[in-house]
């Protein structure tokens, strides 16, 4: 018998599951998902056989336009993230579809502002035409309207003392990122840089390539709880007066169409197409009469 200890022998080591590997590899937790606030979503339509109503419901689910609209909205205005307290605290949406003169505004109640209501015109709806060229025109305008509608329930507005041109303006901004903006649309150089609507909307989406994306959200968020200060809200943000940045996109856009041989139509400022002032001269343009709210 040999005095020597035995020779060590290795033993085999046990392999981790492939699955306890994986995840032991990983070093750094996923990025949560977006929060996204859910109010509650109602529907009315107080005339069922209107053409508009016919048309409507053949081309559009309330549900599913709705909380697509909701969706589309605060992802393009916030970073959403749970308890962010700059998102406003809608609590219900209520879209109505009746016969009323214009297209579409939008309200709070009476006795709580938190609940908005967006009207949409039966009659409007009831004459917006599919066309070869656009054969999807009817679905894409509803949906348009809608968004457009949408964001005016979640939006902040400096106390209420924003130009109504730039809420719009944000709106039409909206609608434009999600491709839901009508074939008529097109950029304009020259006049007001708050005319409202897509005329503002193509500025904004200018100053975000300009300045680099979320330059809407940052404009947004400045309106939350402070009035607005023209002369000191653009340079704030970035380091220029307003008129400054309009002349600067004016430029760049009549640069862009000369270049590729197309003519640029110049705004004009006149009494049938003026800038919008104000929010009670906005829903004068969009309506017959003036309601509370937004168009």
């Amino acid at each position: 018998m040999s005095s020597n200890p035995p020779e060590a022998t290795a033993s085999a080591i046990p392999l981790r599951p492939a699955k306890v590997a994986a995840e032991s590899a990983t070093t750094s937790r996923p990025h949560p998902k977006p929060v996204i606030p859910v109010p509650r979503l109602r529907f009315e339509c107080k005339d069922l056989t209107h053409p508009g109503a016919l048309v409507f419901f053949s081309t559009t689910n309330p549900t599913t336009v709705l909380s697509d609209a909701v969706t589309v909205v605060l992802q393009t205005l916030y970073i959403l993230f749970e308890g962010n307290a700059a998102v406003p605290p809608t609590r219900s949406i209520t879209l109505i579809l009746r016969s009323m003169p214009g297209v579409a505004y939008t309200t709070g109640i009476d006795l709580d502002d938190d609940h908005k209501e967006i009207h949409f015109s039966l009659d409007y709806i009831a004459g917006i035409k599919n066309t070869s060229s656009s054969p999807q025109r009817q679905r894409q305008e509803i949906e348009g309207v809608i968004v457009h509608e949408m964001v005016h329930c979640w939006q902040w507005n400096a106390l209420g003392t924003a130009p109504g041109g730039l809420i719009e303006g944000i709106a039409d901004f909206v609608r434009l990122r999600d491709a839901l903006g009508p074939p008529h649309w097109k950029k304009v150089s020259g006049g007001e840089w708050d005319a409202g609507y897509q005329h503002t909307a193509y500025f904004l989406e200018w100053m975000d390539a300009r300045f680099g994306e979320g330059n809407v959200i940052r404009i947004n968020e400045a309106l939350r709880d402070k009035r607005y200060d023209e002369k000191h809200f653009w340079r704030q943000l970035f380091g220029k007066s307003v008129q400054d940045l309009w002349s600067e996109y004016s430029r760049t856009i009549e640069a862009d169409d000369s270049e590729e041989g197309i003519l640029v139509e110049k705004y004009v400022d006149d009494d049938s197409d003026r800038k919008v002032k104000n929010k009670s001269e906005m829903e004068m343009r969009a309506l017959d009469r003036a309601p509370s709210g937004f168009v």
